[in-house]
């Protein structure tokens, strides 16, 4: 082989390894959607012993309210170096009432999802601001005041 050729297959190898490391990494959370069993949750048929055996475990359940179970599913791209971005996002959730039946079983996607900025890098909090001397030496004279002591 001569020199050119080696060179040329040289920058073909060179530029399918740069091209190969620009691709996007994909990567799955939390559930995996099967639109079968997905599909298969029947309001008034259901209840929560067969959702359980169909869908698995919720990726979690409401604290307030109707007893809900949420399955969140999220695909994100990423570019090397760059910030994830979510390409699909599912939410199934299976209301119950209170014998656990099915009430309902809805499905929301990407246009529920909220984006939020933080502002700055410190989290606003009520109260007032203390200066450091302040957290140091504010204890000073409060301990064994009348009132504070146990039993009193």
């Amino acid at each position: 082989m001569n020199r050119v050729k080696i060179a040329g297959l040289g920058a073909i190898v060179l530029a399918a390894t740069t091209l190969g490391g620009c691709q996007a990494i994909r990567e799955t959370r939390g559930y995996i959607v099967d639109p079968v069993l997905t599909q298969s949750i029947q309001p008034g048929i259901d209840n929560q012993q067969s959702v359980a055996g169909t869908l698995g475990r919720p990726t979690f359940t409401s604290q307030f309210g109707d007893p809900t179970w949420y399955y969140v599913s999220s695909t994100t791209g990423r570019k090397p170096f760059v910030r994830p971005r979510i390409q699909q996002h599912q939410v199934l959730a299976v209301k119950f009432d209170a014998a656990g039946n099915v009430i309902s079983a809805e499905r929301s996607g990407v246009e529920q999802v909220a984006y939020l900025t933080p502002d700055g890098d410190k989290t606003p909090t009520l109260g007032r601001e203390r200066t450091f001397l302040e957290d140091l030496f504010g204890n000073i004279g409060a301990v064994g005041a009348p009132g504070t002591a146990p039993g009193q």
